[in-house]
């Protein structure tokens, strides 16, 4: 696993990390905390387009507004991954926190076709499996490097086929799309996961805070994406609809 380890410290070093272990449980708190920030303000903007009859036409009501969501969605992401390194700490959360609460919104059009008995009880599904596959990419001596080409093939295969399928509207396709996606993000959370504990094992009290807190809002943005598209897949496969 060293040299992998050695390709993660590479990564990062133009962001200012370093050899060392003293800082590795604070590191992690400050990804999972972010996470868990970001999953908790997309749930409050979702749940306020469903709970308010206002939201709800302003959002789902207005196909122009909706797009205008989604293409600031994908420019924010974009922006947090590729400007890391020129932007400050304080820009790159600011901006995470607008993307959370961006993908509330427009999330909030996929829930509303499903009762919130199984959107709960897809979340609560979701959250074992996450942490089941976190716990795993935590402890498992296997290097998992040579899963991430296999799981962003797969990835980009999905992204594929559901843009096919706008065309098709197949429920066959859409039913084996969402099951070859919970396994690729089941994967990718144990990946992320793995790649982030060999990150902090680079992390030292000589790191500037600014840096760390620039790779750990890195760290956050990669499993909040595994979450919420583990947690849509899920809720395709086994919610129920209104």
């Amino acid at each position: 696993m060293s040299n992998n380890t050695d390709n993660y410290r590479e990564e990062f070093r133009e962001l200012g990390v370093r050899h060392g272990e003293i800082a590795n449980v604070s590191f992690i708190n400050q990804v999972y905390g972010w996470m868990c920030g970001g999953l908790l303000l997309t749930a409050l903007a979702a749940w306020g387009v469903l709970s308010t009859e206002e939201l709800q036409r302003a959002v789902l009501g207005n196909s122009g507004l909706f797009l205008v969501l989604i293409l600031a969605e994908l420019g924010l992401v974009f922006a947090i991954s590729l400007g890391i390194r020129k932007m400050t700490a304080a820009t790159a959360g600011f901006l995470f926190i607008v993307y959370s609460l961006l993908n509330g919104l427009t999330i909030s059009a996929i829930l509303f076709g499903f009762t919130q008995a199984s959107v709960a009880s897809t979340f609560l599904i979701t959250a074992g499996m996450f942490g089941a596959m976190s716990i795993y990419g935590t402890l498992t001596k296997r290097d998992l490097t040579s899963w991430g080409n296999l799981l962003l093939m797969g990835l980009f295969g999905i992204i594929i086929a559901s843009v096919v399928n706008i065309f098709f509207l197949s429920s066959a396709l859409q039913w084996a799309i969402s099951i070859i996606g919970v396994f690729i993000f089941l994967g990718l959370t144990a990946y992320d996961t793995q790649k982030i504990i060999n990150i902090s094992g680079s992390m030292d009290a000589s790191n500037e805070r600014e840096s760390v807190r620039k790779v750990a809002i890195i760290g956050a943005l990669s499993l909040y994406l595994d979450f919420i598209n583990l947690f849509l897949m899920l809720l395709r496969l086994f919610g129920n609809r209104r």
